[in-house]
């Protein structure tokens, strides 16, 4: 099973969101440690290569969590928000890239 790190702000995030949404995540999350697909997911390559969306909905909005789990061992949180349009949100995109960029550079 791969470890899982959050980067910045992305488990106080995760932790925000409602119990529901909470739980669905982590179990998504945990499926994609064990190597698998979650149930619900789009590639985000406009983030990195290999960084995908966990996409969430239940009574209280959408949620999503975005990650990488193509480098050796870990599966990296780089974002976690709640989604209250259609469109994912520049600043999301924004916060996703800037740490999507920053581990790059950690494991070059």
């Amino acid at each position: 099973m791969k470890e899982i790190e959050f980067l910045g702000s992305s488990l106080d995030d995760l932790r925000g969101f409602p119990p529901v949404a909470r739980r669905l995540c982590g179990f998504e999350l945990s499926t994609v440690q064990e190597g698998r697909d979650p149930s619900d997911w789009k590639p985000m390559s406009t983030v990195g290569p290999g960084v995908r969306e966990i996409r969430v909905r239940e009574r209280s909005g959408a949620y999503r969590v975005i990650y990488l789990a193509t480098l050796k061992d870990t599966v990296y949180v780089l974002h976690c928000f709640s989604k209250k349009s259609p469109k994912t949100p520049r600043e999301a995109l924004d916060v996703a890239k800037a740490r999507y960029k920053e581990l790059i550079r950690s494991k070059e």
